[in-house]
């Protein structure tokens, strides 16, 4: 049958018991893929430790993936175009799993960072494509149905990821954070491959992008690095960071240009034309940003500073997802269809901000009954964030552009991931130091204070060397308590500018798919 017959016929939706199945295969695979964002956070103290590299190296393990996954999404729409939106999906999943398998296998550093960036790479179709099936499968009465079950499951990974990571890395090895995917990635690529094997896209002969493809790895990837290693080399007085730079500028500068004047660019930058996918993008990408730069800081606080495990890592970090799960289907349900998708979307930036500068107000004596209520109230953001900016995003937007937007829209969430974890580490570092600076000028003899607390430490049988190392030990916990509160301050700012963005949008906001407020 010929791809235009079957376009031409009207799509076949599934119902009962099938379509049932599907969703948990799909949530499943969605969950595994999202999961594997954060469930390597908490633990990558304990991986830097095993492998003797510092902690900000050990957050390679986070930025490698967000890269290669950056670089995968936005060609989900020319893969599925090229190939079947099924068969890509099933692919990407078994693949997934494979890269997963190998990750628990690594012995160093630079092999893990490897197969993470390799796992990154595979991952690109599989959320903006678990989406797609979803909102195609279900009948147009029921998209907004579909629209929630995928952001819950995207919600419900982060609740998982810091429990699953804190308690297999104190009680199992690391590599077991990586091999729990093996099951959950057989058993839902088998099932959807197995439902929907005969319900694939038309498939179109198009010519590959390849300058598109190189420009984009060289642009993103250069930028990446240049991120991830300023610190190390000393920014611009390093040759290499240099280089990187002119190369991530000249790279994107052409890429954005040859995709905008290609007949068949690899990724569709011609619908950030589109009024609110254009600053609904904005909105999201920043927003993710902050979200996750909270997400990979958060932890790596509690542990390096707080002297945490990752067990009570993962329980102090985990509440940010219950009010997000309880909440995500009131919002989309009950509240999209009554209420302007925007003054949600205020909501959850207000939130964010409010929770972010309660973080900023932590100090060395916070306790964990302390931590527990602005994670709770970050869930309730959450909630109020991803279902009405993604519907927004996606207001207006014809079905057979979906899989294209969803991956350009995903793209930017990726990336912004990668380098909010990057530009994390990085002001971390930077102020960290700085702040050591500015308290190691009071550590002198004539300081009354440090006489009077060397004195105690004396007076309880602890040698004056000794005594040196705790206050050097106490002034690297400060300062980096203190870089920690400037980030999550950051954070809020940016979490309050950004409902000027999300205002720019214009109703109405019925997606093509997604269903969805007024």
């Amino acid at each position: 049958m010929s791809s235009a017959i079957a376009a031409a016929r009207p799509p076949q939706y599934m119902t009962g018991l099938p379509l049932i199945i599907l969703t948990i295969a799909i949530a499943l695979a969605t969950f595994m893929e999202v999961l594997d964002t954060a469930i390597a956070n908490v633990a990558v103290p304990t991986i830097a430790g095993n492998m003797g590299v510092s902690s900000n190296q050990g957050t390679w393990v986070i930025s490698s993936y967000g890269l290669a996954a950056a670089m995968a999404v936005p060609v989900t729409g020319w893969i599925a175009k090229r190939f079947g939106e099924v068969k890509v999906f099933v692919v990407s999943v078994f693949l997934f799993t494979i890269a997963s398998a190998l990750c628990g296998f690594a012995q160093s550093l630079p092999e893990l960072v490897a197969f993470r960036f390799l796992q990154g790479l595979v991952s690109g179709p599989m959320v903006p494509l678990s989406q797609t099936l979803l909102l195609s499968n279900y009948p147009p009465e029921k998209r907004g149905t579909a629209m929630t079950i995928w952001v819950m499951t995207v919600v419900v990974a982060p609740i998982c990821g810091p429990l699953l990571g804190g308690y297999i890395t104190d009680n199992l090895t690391w590599p077991w954070i990586f091999y729990i995917n093996l099951p959950v990635g057989l058993l839902a690529g088998f099932v959807v491959f197995t439902l929907l094997r005969k319900k694939d896209t038309p498939t179109e002969k198009l010519p590959i992008d390849v300058v598109g493809g190189i420009l984009l790895v060289l642009g993103v990837g250069s930028l990446q690095l240049m991120l991830d290693n300023g610190n190390d080399l000393d920014w611009f007085s390093s040759n290499v960071i240099v280089g990187l730079c002119i190369t991530a500028v000249v790279a994107l500068t052409f890429f954005v240009a040859w995709e905008l004047t290609d007949d068949h660019p690899l990724v569709d930058l011609r619908l950030l034309k589109k009024h609110n996918f254009r600053f609904g993008v904005i909105a999201l990408s920043l927003g993710f940003m902050m979200f996750f730069a909270l997400t990979v800081l958060f932890p790596l606080w509690l542990q390096t500073v707080m002297n945490y495990n990752p067990s009570w890592a993962g329980i102090a970090t985990a509440p940010v997802g219950i009010f997000a799960l309880i909440c995500s289907p009131i919002v989309a349900k009950v509240l999209m269809p009554r209420l302007d998708l925007r003054l949600l979307s205020s909501v959850s930036f207000v939130i964010f901000g409010i929770t972010a500068f309660w973080f900023s107000t932590f100090n060395t004596e916070t306790s964990i009954n302390e931590m527990i209520p602005p994670r709770l109230l970050q869930g309730v953001a959450v909630a109020f964030f991803f279902v009405p900016v993604n519907t927004i995003i996606l207001s207006g937007i014809a079905q057979n552009q979906m899989a294209a937007a969803s991956g350009l829209s995903n793209f930017f969430r990726t990336l912004s991931g990668s380098f909010g974890t990057a530009l994390v580490v990085m002001i971390l570092d930077h102020r960290s130091k700085g702040h050591q600076i500015q308290l190691a000028e009071h550590v002198n003899p004539t300081n009354q204070a440090m006489f009077d607390y060397t004195g105690q430490l004396q007076a309880l049988g602890i040698p004056q060397g000794a005594s040196y190392a705790q206050i050097q030990n106490v002034i690297v916990q400060q300062s980096t308590m203190m870089a920690t509160s400037e980030i999550f301050w950051l954070c809020s700012i940016i979490f309050i500018a950004l409902i000027g963005v999300i205002w720019l949008t214009k109703p109405p906001f019925l997606a093509g798919g997604a269903g969805g407020g007024h």
